[in-house]
Order: C-alpha cells, then sequence, then structure tokens
C-alpha cells in the first residue's frame, strides 16, 4: 500500500470474504475516513463480505460494486478485492442508491441528484460546481445506462461525472451494488464530493474514427440490436466495411475494430457485443435509428495511457490518486496481445485503484472500451 495524506489504498488476493475485508481495512483504515470506495469480485460470497465490511468500517460511508477484474496496488488481479479511502480533512462526501432501475424515469435521476446536491451543500457549504465531482456505479446488466447518466449530468450541471458499469466476473447473469451497508442488484449508486485538492476528471480511448460511414437505418433501441447499416443487413455490411468475411466476425474482431459516435466534438466507442444468426448485431450501448457511426481504427494502447497521464500530471502535478473505470473490452485485448503486464505496471506507477466494466460514463454519455477516470492530486501542505 501507498499511503498519502488523505487518501489510502489497498488490494487483496485474500479468497476468504471475512479475511479478505480485514486486511482491506488494515490497509486504508485512517482517522475521520469520508469515504471508502471498494471493487471486488463477484465469486466471494458477497453476504457474508457486506456483514464484515459493515462491521469494519462501521459509521463511515462505504460504496461499492461487483466487477469483470480490479485494479489496484498490485494491477490487474481476477477474483480480488481493491480499493480507497477518503480523509474527511480534504472531502466532503455524499451518496445515495437508486432502485428499481427497471421502471427508471427521467424525472426520477433528476430529483435524485439535486437532493445529493443539497445534501452536500448542507454539510459543506463552501461546495460549489469547481470542486466538486461526481462518481456513479450502475447496475452492468440493467441496460439503462444511458437514461441514468443522461438524468443525473442534467441535475449536476457543470459538475463533472463519470463512472462504470459493475461487472460479474464476466458471466453476464446479475451484477451487485453496494450500498448502505448491504448489496443490491438493478440499482445505481452515485458518490457526491468536495474537495480542496486539485482534480480532473478524463476519458480516452485507444481509437480514432476513419471516414468508413455505418448510418443505421433500422434497430431496436430496446435491445441494443442493429438490423439494418446503410439500408443492408448489419452484420453483411459491418463485415464489409471491415474488410473480413460476415462468417468470420467474432468478439476479437468487434475489440479491435469498434465504431464511433461523434458527440458534441467528441468521440465515443460504441462496442458490438456479437453478430446474431439473423444477420443483426447487439451492441454494449444504446442504439438508434438514423445514428451515424464511423468504423474506428486503433492506436497503441500503451502510449495513449502514458500520454494521457502526462496531460493529467501537467495539469494537476503527480496524482495521490486516479480512480478508474477500464472496460472489461480493453482488459481482454491487452491479455491477447501479450502488453498487460506493461499496461498494469504503468498503473500501478501512476496509482490507479477501479476496475473491469461492463461500460462507462462521462459527462453524461454511456460509452464502451474507454477508460474514464478522476485524478487527484494533493494540496500544498499534503507535497513532500
Amino acid at each position: 500500500m501507498t499511503a498519502s495524506p488523505s487518501i489510502r489504498r489497498a488490494h487483496t488476493r485474500l479468497q476468504d470474504p471475512v479475511q479478505a475485508v480485514q486486511a482491506f481495512h488494515a490497509e486504508v483504515a485512517q482517522e475521520d475516513m469520508a469515504l471508502v470506495l471498494f471493487f471486488c469480485s463477484s465469486h466471494y460470497d458477497l453476504d457474508l463480505l457486506a456483514t464484515e465490511m459493515y462491521r469494519q468500517f462501521m459509521g463511515v460511508q462505504v460504496v461499492g460494486c461487483t466487477t469483470a477484474g480490479e485494479i489496484g496496488p498490485q494491477g490487474y488481479m481476477d477474483h480480488s478485492l481493491s480499493g480507497v479511502s477518503f480523509s474527511a480533512r480534504h472531502f466532503s462526501v455524499v451518496s445515495g442508491l437508486i432502485e428499481s432501475l427497471h421502471t427508471f424515469e427521467i424525472r426520477q435521476g433528476v430529483e435524485f441528484a439535486k437532493s445529493l446536491i443539497s445534501e452536500l451543500e448542507s454539510c459543506s457549504p463552501e461546495a460549489n460546481a469547481k470542486n466538486s465531482f461526481a462518481f456513479l456505479m450502475i447496475d452492468g446488466m440493467s441496460q439503462h445506462e444511458e437514461p441514468v447518466t443522461r438524468s443525473l449530468s442534467t441535475a449536476l450541471g457543470n459538475i463533472p461525472i463519470f463512472g462504470g458499469s459493475a461487472g460479474d466476473d464476466m458471466i453476464f447473469d446479475k451484477t451487485w451494488i453496494y450500498c448502505n451497508g448491504a448489496f443490491h442488484t438493478d440499482c445505481a449508486a452515485l458518490v457526491l464530493a468536495s474537495t480542496d485538492c486539485p482534480f480532473k476528471t478524463f476519458k480516452t480511448q485507444h481509437f480514432t474514427a476513419t471516414d468508413q460511414r455505418l448510418v443505421v437505418t433500422e434497430a431496436d433501441a430496446s435491445r441494443r440490436l442493429v438490423t439494418e447499416i446503410n439500408g443492408l443487413p448489419a452484420a453483411e455490411e459491418y463485415a464489409r466495411l471491415v474488410g473480413v468475411d460476415v462468417d468470420d466476425l467474432n468478439p476479437f474482431r468487434f475489440a479491435t475494430s469498434p465504431v464511433v459516435v461523434l458527440i458534441d466534438g467528441m468521440e465515443y466507442v460504441r462496442s458490438i457485443q456479437k453478430a446474431n444468426p439473423d444477420g443483426s448485431l447487439t451492441l454494449y450501448c444504446a442504439i438508434e435509428e438514423g445514428i451515424v457511426l464511423r468504423v474506428a481504427r486503433g492506436v497503441d494502447l500503451m502510449e495513449n495511457l502514458r500520454s494521457t497521464f502526462a496531460q493529467v500530471d501537467q495539469e494537476i502535478g503527480e496524482p495521490q490518486l486516479i480512480l478508474a473505470c477500464d472496460c472489461i473490452l480493453r482488459n481482454l485485448e491487452i491479455t491477447q496481445d501479450g502488453s498487460k503486464e506493461n499496461v498494469a505496471q504503468l498503473l500501478t506507477d501512476h496509482k490507479v485503484v477501479g476496475f473491469s466494466t461492463y461500460g462507462e460514463q462521462f459527462a453524461g454519455v454511456h460509452v464502451n472500451q474507454t477508460f474514464t477516470a478522476l485524478a487527484i492530486g494533493s494540496t500544498p501542505d499534503q507535497q513532500p
């Protein structure tokens, strides 16, 4: 563990849930904690883990989620528990849970976010859009990331929001959010914080748009299903544009040749999950008829991250923490191409804690194959 005056990080591979939480507590515990965040494998006995988490951190706000892999001081790990604690000396924090996402309405998200803003302002009168940020953890199987993220971002205004979709170790059955002392599903947790530390929310992806256009001419938005692209069967036209036979479409092809959409001058990745027997494509993100997509071209993931971290260092100084939501498709890609160990070392060197996700959120938009994050620097009195 690397400790700082206001933030402590930890990572344990102990498989017994009680022992894992005890080891985690021993690493991150500090006086007057404002918040504890954790990320854990769904393979743990979650009832036992929740009970021990509540016992060890009684009286402290604790929020967490299950993952498709954990990131911490030991780098990329599976079947582990990672996380971080924040001192109340430099952070004021409130949090809350949105339940029953299957009946979610935009109005509900707006009212929820506004109530959290009022709560934060009550406990921290100096809180404002310049010194506050929001972190979202949402059920990764809910297919409600888009409306939830959009509604929260609308209510938060200029307060930056980022986040990730919880995972279940690629079982794709049920994901869990920990809040208020227990694990919940079909829900989302929002953390709203203000701090006197410099910080920056950012996103990066190692793909850029090409000139190859795909117009979605027929889709079922409720199922994230595209049936026609450019007026032709979706899988067939996508395969033609990326230069492969439709029978050769597979997860690796989709991971290396995603599509992007341009929103307010910024490129956002839309990843394809699978090709279906009827010639349609299922995506990891919501999709609508009429949207214009472009085939994306990959660049070096390692160099992209290194360049991004260097820019962050220039803006806020060396971070004492980078809290990150890193798409599981990125994890799979670097596992397959053999660069995972080097990428893991880069994350460790830059004090990254977070998890491999089923999707990411940034500035009110839900995306894939993206690294969304919050970098927190040090105040002058914290620096060596």
